[in-house]
């Protein structure tokens, strides 16, 4: 039987031919250039200048051309002169080339050099094939892991480990600018400006749709981290959805000259759902949009017209440029991988993570809880930085809040505090006391607590207000809302109803 399985598995006659006639393909590559560019430097040293911010010797096929780069750049940063002179030291053991030594290699690059003006060229050149050589080695491994796969390695998790490596790999690919000038900075500047006098409201950022916390913040800011936090109950992803909502639905973009879509106002949004399903969501914005309680939607308690209103209103918000992730327990590189994805295909323009301590970590040996929520939060914020666009992530308060008599929640009371407060530009706590003044209900036989309680119904019933607790570029304070719990709908507080603001 042995026997039999092994001639099996022999490869026919015809079939040893086809490989013996495969072509053998060497990794793609250019010698000439880096031989170019080397030379290039050896004759001048201000040419390192022009591709240090984004060549390394790791892109170098050849194993001498990138010794000879590493260290021609490491004597030009401590100041001193790199030429085939300077270098003939620290190459004078290596093993002849051909019947050449390698000093003497050195000084023939420099004297084959012309001259330092396509040295940018030369370094892009020997870039993009080392991107092609490392995409080479991503696909061999993927190959050789779904070949060999173990147990403990499921098909899922090695499609989660090819997409980040495929979509660092494409992050790692764009050329490093450098330096800017203070005036390209500041004509960046102005930029922002103009286009928050042109934009309905005067914002700098993305409007969240609700007036009085675009006043206070200017909108959402690009590459800011935004933290909203609030106990259960407190309408923390009731508020999400509505900004998530009122952005998509604002969203509009304009053809440019080059083909490319400019937003001008709204965003693309992507909602990372990992407590509740898309469903769930969908039918959450449908009951606001609509006016008919979601608990009426979901046990079907509905008429003719409440039925023709949600046909109508879903057919409205069918084109909105919303996308829901609903992965439970995905990690930050799973998110940050689909979140670069969407960028690249949709221009995503605002994220929302509902919500944070349901994320996962790498989970590394030896670390807390503390230390995971602490990377999820540096992951969050170099997204935001990488993606330039806001982010909003939900968190739980400690329960600690609830021992207070005032419950209005404070910056101490973010669960793992330390690090989502340092991380984050902008903290904000929803607070609803109407949630904890309902729970006081006296006995009705109690008349005069129960007028009592009645009064102070009366006065916080609808109401809800955003705490800002921390801003980087804005002021702190509290923010009246309006808020309908049987739409779960926050809005703008009638006017007669407002309260100061309150700064700190």
């Amino acid at each position: 039987m042995i026997d039999t399985a092994q001639q099996q598995q022999q490869p026919s006659p015809d079939v040893k031919a086809e490989i013996e006639d495969l072509p053998f393909r060497l990794a793609p590559h250019n010698i000439q250039a880096e031989q170019e560019l080397l030379g290039a430097i050896l004759i001048n040293n201000e040419a390192a200048d022009r591709i240090s911010s984004f060549l390394t010797e790791e892109h170098f096929f050849d194993p001498l051309h990138a010794r000879i780069f590493e260290t021609s750049l490491q004597l030009i940063q401590s100041g001193k002169q790199a030429t085939p002179v300077t270098l003939k030291t620290y190459f004078d053991n290596d093993d002849p080339i051909g019947d050449i030594t390698v000093p003497q290699y050195l000084g023939r690059l420099a004297a084959n050099a012309t001259s330092i003006i396509n040295v940018k060229d030369y370094g892009h050149t020997i870039y993009d094939l080392a991107v092609r050589r490392n995409l080479i080695g991503i696909g061999e491994d993927m190959v050789n892991t779904a070949y060999d796969s173990e147990v403990t390695n499921p098909p899922e998790e090695q499609i989660s480990n090819a997409e980040q490596q495929l979509y660092s790999l494409a992050e790692q690919g764009k050329y490093g600018s450098g330096f800017c000038s203070f005036k390209d900075a500041i004509t960046d500047a102005i930029e922002m400006a103009n286009n928050a006098y042109l934009r309905d409201g005067g914002l700098s950022g993305v409007s969240t749709g609700l007036t009085d916390l675009d006043r206070k913040m200017g909108g959402l800011q690009t590459s800011d981290l935004i933290i909203l936090a609030g106990r259960p109950s407190m309408g923390k992803t009731a508020l999400a959805t509505n900004i998530a909502f009122n952005i998509a639905n604002a969203h509009h973009a304009e053809p440019q000259a080059d083909g490319s879509m400019k937003t001008t106002d709204g965003a693309v949004v992507a909602f990372f759902s990992l407590e509740m399903s898309a469903e769930q969501l969908a039918t959450r914005i449908i009951s606001e949009q609509a006016e008919i309680p979601s608990e009426k939607i979901r046990r079907g308690m509905i008429d003719e017209t409440d039925f023709r209103k949600l046909v109508e209103t879903s057919q409205k918000l069918s084109d909105m440029p919303l996308y829901i992730d609903q992965t439970g327990g995905i990690s930050i590189a799973q998110l940050s991988a689909r979140a670069r994805k969407l960028k690249r295909q949709k221009n995503l323009g605002v994220v929302i993570v509902d919500y944070l301590q349901l994320l996962s970590g790498s989970k590394r040996t030896g670390e807390g809880r503390v230390q995971e929520v602490s990377e999820i939060t540096t992951g969050l914020k170099a997204l935001a930085k990488e993606l330039n666009v806001p982010i909003i992530a939900l968190s739980q308060l400690s329960r600690q809040v609830e021992q207070r008599d005032d419950k209005r929640p404070q910056l101490a009371d973010l669960r793992e505090s330390g690090s989502i407060e340092q991380d984050a530009d902008v903290v904000m706590f929803v607070y609803r006391e109407e949630y904890y003044v309902s729970r006081r209900q006296p006995s009705e036989s109690d008349v005069e607590a129960t007028v009592k309680w009645q009064d102070e119904m009366e006065q916080v019933q609808g109401k809800a207000e955003v705490i800002i607790g921390k801003q980087r570029h804005g002021p702190t304070g509290t923010v009246p809302l309006a808020f309908n719990g049987n739409f779960t709908r926050f809005s703008d507080l009638a006017e007669e109803d407002r309260i100061p603001y309150r700064y700190e």
